[in-house]
């Protein structure tokens, strides 16, 4: 695990973000995945002699602790897996503005509508299901088919992840907010049991058969498919109808801290993420994410970012992911 610098008192303070000297030290927290922000960390490092030290939690988490913590945060960025912690995070005007140079190197729509953090990379929502106990013919093609009684006690669910808010506030944005709440409710009788802590368990079980379908991120499944080897797989993804309010793109995401004591080399951090450098980086790990920026595409094997269909779900319509977590806490999801 990355070193975690948590700054307490004057002095420590001082050691994990003076700018001081010709060569900073950054403090990220971080919410992405470790392995895609390891790599990057590394090659910013190696690129700029500034080191970086990472605390790694759920974003939620680290959204809460930088408002708890308020000026005094000893954290320089943050980078996320969704847009609504940076939203939250923005609306609480503890955002610096980005470089207008760091934002140009990624179409304006990944971004902050107020352009007070960038987006990196992106993943798309799909249905996971197994292959001996459901015909490819048998999948549905709404998120909205899966409130279906049929699904009842073979539907898998990590509605406890982050991901899983975008697609909630899709459905309102589709159909409104009791139809989102209806379909929470019939998908939580329709999982029963099948409620896992996160995607990568989701998606093992629905490989084993323990279930028959679920939702997740793709590069779930294609993380599994490189651990276990095409033998071991006994499962599929499946894309929605273009359009659908279960098919969401998630940006991942990063953002200064206005109370950052090395606000140059924190925008020199934004700047990296979105480079062809880290972009190629992104292209070409295993994390099967979708580089957004400075024009570079993917080199997996995955259907192609550009031909993507998914719901007319604006970030400014996403918001802070409030309507959907409040939902959720009313069906007892979260």
């Amino acid at each position: 695990m990355a070193v975690v610098c948590i700054a307490l008192v004057g002095a420590t303070l001082a050691a994990c973000g003076s700018s001081s000297g010709s060569s900073p030290t950054l403090t990220l927290y971080n919410g992405q995945h470790e392995q895609t922000t390891n790599q990057l960390v590394a090659a910013f490092e190696k690129q700029t002699g500034i080191t970086v030290k990472v605390r790694n939690n759920d974003e939620a988490v680290l959204t809460n602790q930088i408002l708890s913590e308020g000026s005094a945060s000893p954290a320089d960025l943050i980078y996320t897996e969704n847009p609504p912690a940076l939203e939250k995070l923005q609306e609480n005007g503890v955002l610096a503005p980005v470089d207008p140079s760091t934002l140009s190197k990624v179409p304006a729509r990944y971004s902050s509508p107020k352009g007070d953090w960038v987006g990196v990379s992106a993943r798309v929502n799909v249905l996971v299901y197994n292959t001996d106990r459901l015909p490819a013919s048998q999948v549905p093609t709404s998120i909205m088919d899966l409130a279906n009684p049929k699904w009842k006690g073979k539907l898998a669910l990590a509605q406890g992840e982050t991901d899983f808010q975008p697609i909630v506030t899709s459905i309102v944005k589709a159909h409104g907010k009791q139809a989102a709440l209806a379909w929470l409710e019939a998908v939580k009788a329709n999982a029963g049991t099948n409620i896992y802590p996160d995607n990568e368990s989701l998606v093992n079980q629905v490989n084993k058969g323990q279930a028959e379908i679920g939702v997740i991120n793709s590069y779930y499944w294609y993380r599994l498919r490189d651990q276990v080897g095409s033998a071991g797989m006994h499962s599929a993804i499946s894309y929605l109808a273009p359009g659908d309010p279960g098919y969401v793109v998630d940006i991942s995401g990063a953002g200064v801290l206005k109370s950052s004591k090395n606000q140059a080399a924190a925008q020199k951090f934004l700047a990296f993420l979105v480079s062809p450098k880290a972009q190629e980086i992104i292209a070409h790990d295993d994390s099967w994410e979708y580089p957004i920026g400075s024009g570079v595409t993917t080199a997996k094997d995955q259907r192609p970012f550009d031909t993507l269909q998914p719901a007319p779900l604006t970030i400014a319509e996403l918001g802070d992911g409030a309507t959907a977590i409040a939902l959720l806490q009313q069906v007892q999801l979260a």
